[in-house]
């Protein structure tokens, strides 16, 4: 009897191990992003933005799309910043001049933008009502010049209505892509 309970017990570890082997390769595999058709849209007044999405597609690949508007801005920093909030402030949204070709091709789309006073700039803003981005993974990433974060993923997420927006979004102070490749991988991509 002794012996039976045993050989029970035996069977059953074994089994168990078995299973918990099994979950463990599939959670790892389901973590790695298997081949998505990526799109990594940007809107850049200085080049910093424009920078990290270089590196973004330099470590996984992707379309580049910048993001470019009728309009212009002032050349001198301060009146381009009194600009943008006045044009923040009344909700303006720029017409696109550049288009993407087949939205509905892409998976995952990467969106980037400067923090522009504590969210994203009305170019971005127009991106995203432009296009229907409805149940695509979105993925922010957010240059700065000392603002971090602030609303930029937040408003991102309630403006892209249907999108999946992942939480953790790349921010960092100005053209720096210093851990872009970890943060890729902690994603689920690789190359």
């Amino acid at each position: 009897m002794n012996k039976m309970l045993l050989l029970s017990a035996v069977v059953c570890s074994a089994l168990a191990f078995g299973a918990y082997k099994v979950h463990a390769q599939n959670k790892e595999e389901n973590k790695t992003v298997e081949n998505p058709k990526i799109l990594i849209a940007y809107y850049s007044y200085s080049g910093n933005t424009k920078e990290v999405a270089e590196a973004i597609q330099k470590e996984i690949g992707g379309d580049l799309f910048e993001i470019k508007t009728e309009g212009s801005y002032p050349e001198e920093y301060r009146p381009m910043t009194v600009q943008a909030k006045k044009e923040i402030e009344e909700g303006y949204r720029p017409k696109l001049t550049t288009q993407v070709n087949n939205i509905a091709q892409y998976d995952t789309v990467f969106i980037g933008s400067p923090n522009w006073w504590g969210t994203i700039t009305p170019q971005v803003s127009s991106f995203i009502e432009t296009y229907d981005l409805n149940s695509k993974n979105v993925i922010p990433f957010i240059t700065h010049g000392g603002g971090g974060v602030q609303n930029t993923v937040a408003d991102l997420t309630t403006q892209c209505k249907g999108c999946l927006v992942k939480d953790d979004a790349w921010v960092g102070y100005g053209s720096r892509t210093f851990g872009i490749s970890g943060w890729l991988k902690g994603l689920g991509f690789n190359k």
